[in-house]
């Protein structure tokens, strides 16, 4: 195992592999204070890098695989207990949500008799999206029930029918979060752990309790600031209530990595629900399909890979793992702020799958 590591201000002297060298540029050019990856490659070998500073405060080190909000990675987690309720005929997957929450789904155009667990999972069930970010922002240690969350989507109108297309929605997740908690009768963060988490051995994952906002391993600061010119702001500690079963896991890259490999393995799905998972439809981006909780990306070498990505203050995720089992998760310790540093992270998940 090699570890890379590079200050900023170091970039000129090192001579970097081509993995180290994309994190570089993510630090240098794009001025993220850090960036990491954990790297499967060809032949099972995994491989940590770093770059930048794990705390702009007191310029300490990033800590080697240290752990990250995972943010939208955890749809794939609360899709996977979905599916394995699906399997164990809890659930079904073409079944409107009013069977299992009758009445909950009810506003301008929606209408959750003919909105089903699959439109939720594919995002195309219509729904509005509940999430403010900037609410979030002002105040991202506030605490929201799930309820509360849902009733600024219903508030609003239906954005097309169900099933008419595809667009991305975190109150698709937070709806299936609220039906995974009816039918087992215990909270979404307990299913996902004992699930998910204990079930594959994930020793640097969990799924935060209410009122946990702090980040428990050893991990490098996030942060935000709203403009180029603005000071970064230590968003580190938050409470991650607002995104719940669409946003709350916390993890590291190499266990994103082996959580994504053994779904794809089918350790974590009978493969009549890994089927169904990686169903996909066109999802905006060319060459982009998304799943149930899944998305398909094409690769410049050839193939696709599979995984989520997310973005939450302070964090941001890309990866995935392709057929063969190469595997790459990089994280950085801030949101893009432009599509620039958001390319710059593709083609670093590119260049480590592309080796």
């Amino acid at each position: 195992m090699t570890t890379g590591t590079l200050l900023p201000s170091a970039a000129s002297a090192a001579k970097p592999n081509p993995v180290q060298k994309s994190l570089n540029t993510l630090v240098v050019d794009d001025q993220i204070p850090s960036a990491s990856a954990s790297v499967v490659d060809r032949e099972g070998r995994t491989r940590h890098y770093t770059a930048g500073v794990g705390d702009l405060r007191t310029g300490a080190k990033v800590p080697k695989d240290g752990q990250v909000r995972a943010a939208s990675n955890t749809k794939a987690f609360t899709a996977v207990v979905t599916l394995q309720l699906v399997a164990e005929k809890k659930l079904a997957l073409d079944a409107p949500v009013d069977t299992y929450l009758p009445g909950l789904l009810r506003g301008e155009g929606i209408d959750g008799r003919h909105i089903t667990i699959r439109q939720l999972l594919q995002h195309t069930s219509g729904l509005p999206e509940y999430l403010d970010k900037g609410a979030v922002l002002k105040d991202p240690q506030r605490y929201y029930e799930p309820r509360e969350l849902l009733d600024s989507a219903l508030a609003q109108k239906a954005h097309f029918s169900p099933g008419a297309k595809w667009e991305y929605n975190n109150t698709n997740y937070l709806v299936a979060g609220l039906i995974i908690q009816k039918v087992t009768g215990r909270p979404l963060g307990e299913e996902i752990n004992r699930r998910i988490v204990d079930r594959i051995g994930l020793r640097h994952t969990y799924f935060p309790t209410p009122g946990d906002m702090t980040i428990h391993e050893p991990h490098a600061k996030g942060y935000h600031r709203d403009t180029a010119d603005s000071p970064w702001r230590d968003v580190t500690e938050l409470d991650p209530s607002w995104g719940w079963a669409a946003g709350a896991v916390i993890t590291t890259n190499s266990d994103l990595n082996r959580f994504y490999s053994a779904l794809l393995g089918g350790k974590l799905l009978p493969p009549a629900q890994l089927a169904q998972m990686r169903t996909t439809v066109p999802a905006g981006a060319p060459g982009v399909r998304y799943g149930l909780g899944l998305s398909s990306t094409p690769l410049p070498c050839g193939g696709v890979y599979w995984g989520h990505g997310g973005t939450i203050p302070g964090y941001a995720t890309w990866g995935g793992v392709t057929e063969d089992g190469r595997a790459v998760n990089i994280a950085l310790t801030a949101m893009p702020a432009d599509s620039a540093t958001d390319q710059h992270a593709q083609a670093a998940v590119e260049t480590a799958l592309c080796r």
